[in-house]
């Protein structure tokens, strides 16, 4: 059985909505279908598509009007390395490829970046990868990330490649992203970044440490985000 199906019917609302209109199969300013009619399409009843809905309304996809309907807003805006939208659906599966450097693999860890563990993170482990983020072939973000190793089964046998985290998280382990804090810090190229960004020895790079919350208790996302800036410019809505 896919993951999909084993969704309940809420999320299995949310989910095609949230793709019809990251795919654009409804625009900015277009009506979605009456509550009434989601009901018939999806065969749920009226508070399964409220609550689909109102999901929808809380990540900023659409905005209810009383006598009109649903309104879709788009995707929520913002490159997803200052927003909490994900930098894939920020700017689009079909501008962005994502490299794994490293697959992700078991590891122990004694912090996170700078930011402090809890004693029980340390005792679990974690998942860690790394990934070379590509737009329009040109390396822009280098990631490193780690992940509690808490109930994540075949975590480390999914590929990331061209994939979301975030989605992999949230459609495959009903893990969503709520919230966080990030510090950023300007740096200049070591080799390693000289090597995946191409570019020059004392090149300007930023450096964004990020921890951040989920909808699961206790379980945190930290990363390491290393930015090659000079021909994009970064952005975010909050």
């Amino acid at each position: 059985m896919k993951t999909e199906e084993k969704l309940p019917s809420h999320k299995k609302v949310y989910e095609t909505l949230r793709k019809h209109i990251n795919d654009r199969m409804y625009k900015e300013g277009d009506l979605l279908p009456s509550e009434n009619d989601l009901c018939t399409i999806h065969n749920v009843t009226r508070p399964t598509v409220r609550k689909a809905l109102d999901r929808l309304m809380h990540e900023g996809y659409i905005k209810k009007k009383q006598g009109k309907g649903s309104i879709v807003m788009g995707q929520p805006k913002g490159v997803g390395i200052l927003s909490l939208s994900g930098t894939t659906s920020a700017v689009g599966k079909e501008n962005l490829k994502t490299h794994i450097i490293v697959k992700p693999q078991i590891r122990q860890w004694e912090n996170a970046f700078s930011y402090p563990l809890r004693e029980s993170e340390k005792q679990v482990g974690c998942i860690y990868f790394e990934r070379l983020r590509i737009m329009n072939e040109q390396p822009v973000f280098y990631d490193i990330t780690m992940i509690p190793n808490i109930n994540l089964p075949r975590f480390t046998n999914r590929s990331l490649e061209n994939k979301s985290l975030f989605d992999t998280l949230r459609v495959n382990y009903q893990i969503n992203v709520t919230g966080g804090e990030q510090r950023i810090m300007a740096i200049t190229a070591n080799p390693e970044l000289q090597k995946f960004f191409n570019v020059p020895k004392g090149h300007p790079i930023l450096q964004l440490d990020r921890k951040i919350e989920t909808s699961k208790d206790g379980f945190f996302i930290y990363s390491q985000v290393f930015c090659n800036t000079s021909d994009y410019a970064l952005y975010g809505v909050f």
